[in-house]
């Protein structure tokens, strides 16, 4: 009896023990790790928020803002929400400020800070303890704001319930720039497509009395007939899209006087074919710089104008190449130096600084080597150096640099490992480090710019504690080429077994400016990858040639012809996956999203031996219906291009289809526009080959919100039905 109770013992403490086992690795859900889902801001690494206060540093919170002691990483209060909220009543203004995680301090030596209840922004005064300015706009459009001189552009309806561009001084007046705004004369919006590091449409000088501002003519574009399903009666609702080799809009910059309250605007000639960007101004606030750029993106004009009259002053720089260039910075001018200014390009093969002066009408090169400079964050004054960051380190790497404007010598100012961050203090002394490892989720650390050494503030934890996760890998192969490196990153199933064969996915972009590996949390994978991995998948993704952070030839090599090197590149890392003992090259899949959706039918029309299942999501099929700016980029126009347009093309691809294919867009796409993927559809009708296809009313290029979780659980299905 003693043995058997003992034997039931033994039983129970192993069922207990398997059940605590079970508990402690937990299961992930598509609401635990995609974007949309309704408990993914659980599964992130916690952050912090900070800001600077001239070189002093500032943690915003719900209700409080601290002032951070750079040394010991002490804490002090000195702002509270209900104290704002308090003065806000005593100058009668009744909605309140709901958080301070957005509040700012725009003067270095003033203890103002700048926030906002939703309708108006304001500045507060917490020395005097009172609300000193208020906007007085009192409407949620968006704005531009100059500390300079406090004054505000921003957009609103005319009576006609047309857009115009408005102007409101710190007083409160309100002056109307523009009278024929509408959806084809378009003001003060982000111009050409948003390519060339374009972002926005107005740009205030540095004294805050004038304001550059584009303007766009499109009326001579043709729309694409975009449908809102959403009507009792369906309506029309067309959007302006230069398709590659169609006809492009015209782009004006006009410059605002607050001073005169008039317009001029810059003497460019014509704008036809013409590209305007960078748009920066000299510190005096009496000359605009901007890259012109011709329709061939193949000749590159750094020109100045005189801001009060419009008229051309000269031309700095000029850049020339076979393929084409791409200028994404504004020029930033040394504070220390009004008549030098830095500026980037990849004349010699990387992206890296130069220095001009203005009164030689000459440059050097600052930064040199086979590494690209990823940004520019400012200067430190004092020390007269430029605070970069780069890939030095590693081609997967982002890391902090001081570089010496006279010698070009340059100082790490990190770790030297992993994915960093930073944000620059005023004045450049300081540097507010976010960053992360392959198996560190977040550290946050504030450093000197001169002596480089870290105060930590805040170490994340793992929020996938308890969780059984997959093994998380990088390397490299290489290229078709036979000589160029490529790097990928793997993630093995849960429970990987190296003697039993898994399904592989190939997750692909492939397209430029955007990579998919490198030296962040998990190798910067993709939730999404982490989900099939546990429901038994490999996946392997691959940063083909055509790809950011690797020089203007690797990017380049694609030109003219995009989809044939990438896909060379592609099928490198499927004979490498052949290799591997534990995959199933039987059991292949390939997915990818906009390029590489592209990429995904590409692959599965050119070597439909290969992959038996693809989603492909948002695929350019075509690029002759692609918008002009990107596409005459790299493929020039269909008219001078004609073999690599028709090369490129999948719609002659359609009666290879062999594998199981589905096909996803947004129904209102206005990005990659519907017509693509239709066309393929009617071209796989008349080949008698089967697509799956599966439309998102309502939705862009990328789906929001909760549908993001119903999209990759469609995609992940897929998968499980005809791959697994």
């Amino acid at each position: 009896m003693k043995t058997m109770m003992n034997r039931i013992l033994i039983c129970l403490i192993a069922f207990l023990s398997s059940i605590d086992m079970i508990s402690q690795e937990k299961q992930f859900t598509l609401e635990d790790l995609n974007f949309g889902g309704n408990n993914y801001q659980n599964m992130m690494p916690r952050n912090k928020f900070y800001t600077w206060w001239g070189n002093e540093l500032v943690r915003q919170d719900l209700e409080e803002c601290f002032i951070v002691d750079k040394k010991t990483g002490k804490e002090t209060v000195f702002l509270k929400l209900e104290d704002i909220n308090k003065w806000m009543k005593e100058i009668g203004e009744t909605r309140p400020v709901r958080s301070l995680y957005s509040a700012t301090f725009p003067y270095p030596t003033k203890s103002l800070a700048r926030v906002s209840n939703g309708h108006s922004y304001m500045l507060v005064d917490f020395k005097l303890k009172t609300v000193v300015w208020t906007d007085s706009i009192s409407t949620t459009v968006a704005r531009d704001w100059t500390a300079a001189s406090k004054a505000t552009a921003y957009k609103k309806n005319d009576t006609n319930g047309k857009s115009q561009l408005f102007v409101l001084d710190e007083a409160g007046n309100e002056y109307q720039l523009s009278t024929d705004g509408s959806r084809e004369i378009v003001y003060g919006e982000s111009v050409h497509r948003n390519e060339f590091g374009i972002e926005k449409g107005t740009f205030w000088s540095p004294d805050g009395q004038r304001l550059a501002f584009y303007r766009m003519d499109q009326s001579m574009v043709s729309d694409y007939p975009q449908v809102n399903v959403y009507e009792r009666v369906a309506a029309y609702e067309p959007d302006k899209y230069p398709m590659a080799g169609e006809t492009s809009h015209k782009v004006t910059v006009g410059v605002y006087n607050l001073n005169t309250l008039k317009t001029v605007y810059l003497n460019a000639g014509d704008p036809t074919d013409r590209y305007f960007t960078n748009i920066a101004w000299s510190p005096d606030s009496k000359v605009i710089y901007m890259f012109e750029l011709n329709r061939d993106q193949n000749d590159c004009r750094l020109v100045s104008y005189d801001a009060m009259t419009g008229n051309r002053i000269k031309e700095l720089y000029h850049e020339q190449n076979d393929k084409y260039v791409e200028p994404l910075h504004p020029i930033v001018f040394l504070p220390w130096d009004s008549k030098k200014f830095v500026f980037q390009s990849q004349r010699d093969g990387f992206n890296h600084l130069y220095l001009f002066d203005t009164t030689k009408n000459t440059y050097t090169q600052l930064t040199k080597g086979n590494w690209v400079v990823m940004d520019l964050l400012g200067f430190n004054e004092k020390n007269k150096t430029a605070i970069i960051l780069s890939n030095e380190a590693s081609p997967i790497q982002q890391n902090t640099y001081a570089v010496d404007i006279k010698s070009g010598k340059r100082t790490l100012l990190d770790n030297g490992r992993g994915w960093h961050s930073p944000m620059l203090s005023d004045g450049g002394q300081f540097l507010l480090d976010k960053y992360s490892e392959p198996d560190v989720p977040r550290v946050i650390t504030v450093t000197s710019t001169q002596t480089p050494k870290a105060t930590n503030l805040f170490v994340a934890d793992n929020p996938w504690k308890g969780y059984k996760i997959p093994e998380y890998s990088v390397g490299t192969i290489k290229a078709a080429d036979g000589m160029t490196d490529l790097y990928y990153r793997m993630v093995k199933p849960i429970d990987f077994d190296p003697t039993k064969k898994y399904p592989t996915i190939v997750y692909v972009y492939g397209g430029p400016h955007a990579h998919n590996v490198d030296a962040r949390w998990h190798y910067a994978s993709r939730s999404w990858e982490t989900y099939m991995a546990q429901k038994g998948y490999l996946l392997f993704i691959l940063d083909n040639r055509g790809s950011e952070n690797r020089g203007r030839d690797f990017e380049q090599a694609t030109f003219r012809e995009l989809g044939q090197i990438e896909m060379e590149d592609q099928m490198k890392g499927v004979e490498f996956l052949k290799s591997l003992p534990y995959v199933d090259a039987d059991r292949m899949g390939v997915h990818g999203w906009s390029f590489g959706g592209y990429m995904t039918i590409t692959l599965m029309t050119n070597h439909p031996e290969v992959f038996k299942v693809g989603v492909a999501g948002g695929p350019v099929i075509d690029w002759k219906w692609y918008e002009v700016m990107y596409g005459e980029r790299y493929m020039d126009t269909p008219q001078t291009n004609p073999e690599g347009y028709e090369k490129t093309s999948l719609i002659k691809q359609a009666k290879n289809l062999k594998g199981k294919l589905q096909i996803i867009t947004g129904y209102n796409d206005n990005t990659v526009v519907p017509q693509h993927c239709l066309s393929f559809l009617a071209a796989c009708v008349e080949a008698g080959t089967q697509p799956d296809f599966f439309a998102y009313p309502g939705e862009g290029h990328n789906m929001m919100g909760h549908a993001s979780v119903h999209l990759h659980e469609r995609i992940s299905q897929y998968f499980d039905d005809y791959l697994k």
